[in-house]
């Protein structure tokens, strides 16, 4: 079949759509007729670009890894990674998974260290929870509720690399969100597909994920974080499947990503109530850029709720989104303590959604009864400049707390298109202040109009920024 989709405002999304439902179907033959009996070979020279180049390598296979699918490879992987381990000092090492169906467990990486997969390799999560350790509650987050341990782990590292030529991870998602529909259930919490904990110089890039059993992609506590190139799917209905979720973490690049989740494309957080004001580490610095994102019941970028923490200096730009419920939506409540603030989003273009522009207060879920009522999250310096959005239904839903106005929000340069059948009250404003300019439908009296106003977008770099990637090679036979 050719798709002979080219590229409009008016034809984008079907085509989207026929080159989703393709590359699902081009996964489904693959799990079909199953990778390992391909012919493909590995070439004399692998080529792949990166934070750091490795001195060292090796294959899956030499550590008795078999790729047909039903084996579990969970110790090969272990096996592998401790033995390339003590490479660390000695310029890092990589290893490869080649060609094949390769069904594993959870299993730990180390610092100096890439994971490739080969494009013709599928990696597939087990099923089997004694395959996933549990561990024990966030710091930041206080519930009594475990978790088992992500399928790609690892915790204070350094210069960390998982990376491929378009290979392919799957979760095999579907067991969990049956067994746990709600995300905890018998007070542990579904695994991640990939989660980094204190953790510095990490770069995830060019692969497929599909079908995790919870979040995709979850760096926590961690710092100087490069995301780049990844294609991630899931069912709409499938529970907690977030696209990427930085929680607590300082200077990420987030850019040139496809993603079509269960819940959030991008979801970041810092902490619940008052254990993540105790805990006290914000989310800071986080640029996201050049995203598509489908998600029908979510949003494309979500702030909190969970943001005890603090949220602060997010750059958004170059998004594209198809039959969303939300563009950029802020969540926080009575208890939350925190801040978001200094937010700033340009170049956004939606196509057909149930809200623009959405900010609660009123999200009023909390781990606990334990929460200070008396901690206000502070929301204030939210940006957003050159906003296209057609067949809407409510063009902003903006609520914040009696006592505590959410401030300096500016919009400017928007033109919003009405569905067939929109909500009368298009602006639902209450306690919250600052300026418009050129908006269209006429914004709420709270957000008055200021003709000449261009919506603050930052024109320094942030340090993630100036991160290139260098040109790696490794000998494969």
């Amino acid at each position: 079949m050719q798709n002979s989709c080219k590229y409009s405002p008016q034809t984008m999304e079907p085509c989207l759509r026929f080159r989703t439902s393709h590359l699902i179907q081009t996964i489904s033959a693959i799990l079909i007729l199953g990778v390992a009996e391909c012919t493909v070979k590995l070439s004399s020279t692998l080529q792949y670009p990166a934070i750091n180049c490795r001195k060292h390598s090796a294959v899956l296979t030499e550590f008795g890894a078999v790729g047909d699918g039903k084996t579990s490879n969970t110790k090969a992987f272990k096996a592998a990674i401790d033995s390339l381990s003590k490479h660390a000092s000695d310029g890092g090492a990589l290893l490869i998974v080649p060609p094949g169906k390769w069904l594993t467990g959870s299993f730990n990486l180390t610092s100096h260290f890439t994971l490739f997969l080969h494009k013709d390799a599928l990696l597939l999560g087990s099923t089997d929870e004694s395959e996933f350790p549990q561990l024990p509650p966030l710091p930041s987050y206080g519930t009594t509720i475990r978790r088992f341990t992500s399928l790609i782990f690892g915790t204070n590292l350094t210069d960390v690399v998982i990376t491929g030529n378009n290979g392919t991870i799957d979760g095999q998602g579907a067991t969990w969100w049956t067994k746990y529909p709600s995300g905890g259930l018998l007070n542990v919490t579904r695994p991640c597909m990939i989660e980094l904990m204190y953790s510095n110089q990490i770069q995830i890039s060019n692969l497929i994920l599909i079908n995790s059993p919870y979040s995709f992609v979850h760096p926590v506590y961690s710092s100087d974080i490069l995301i780049q190139g990844l294609t991630i799917l899931a069912p709409i209905d499938s529970p907690n499947t977030h696209g990427i979720q930085p929680d607590s973490c300082t200077n990420t690049r987030i850019e040139d990503c496809f993603i079509e989740p269960g819940d959030d494309c991008i979801f970041v957080k810092s902490g619940y109530d008052q254990y993540g004001i105790r805990f006290g580490m914000p989310s800071k610095q986080l640029v996201i850029r050049r995203l598509t994102c489908i998600s029908p019941d979510n949003a494309i970028i979500s702030l909190g709720s969970e943001m005890s923490g603090g949220i602060q200096d997010v750059r958004i730009e170059d998004i594209t989104a198809f039959n969303m419920e939300a563009g950029l939506r802020i969540k926080t409540a009575i208890g939350r303590g925190g801040f978001v603030k200094d937010i700033y989003v340009r170049r956004l273009t939606m196509k057909t959604t149930k809200y623009v522009f959405w900010i609660s207060g009123d999200y009023n879920k909390h781990p606990d009864n334990g929460f200070d009522p008396k901690a206000l999250p502070e929301i204030h310096g939210i940006n957003y400049r050159d906003v296209v959005a057609e067949n809407v239904n409510v063009s902003a839903k903006f609520d914040g707390i009696t006592n505590d106005v959410f401030t300096g929000i500016c919009i400017s340069n928007v033109n919003i298109t009405l569905s067939q059948t929109p909500k009368a009250l298009q602006w639902n404003c209450s306690n919250i202040a600052g300026v418009t300019s050129n908006v269209t439908p006429k914004p709420c009296n709270l957000l008055p109009e200021q003709k000449g106003v261009v919506c603050h977008f930052p024109e320094d770099k942030l340090p993630i920024e100036h991160v290139q990637l260098k040109a790696c090679s490794a000998t494969t036979a």
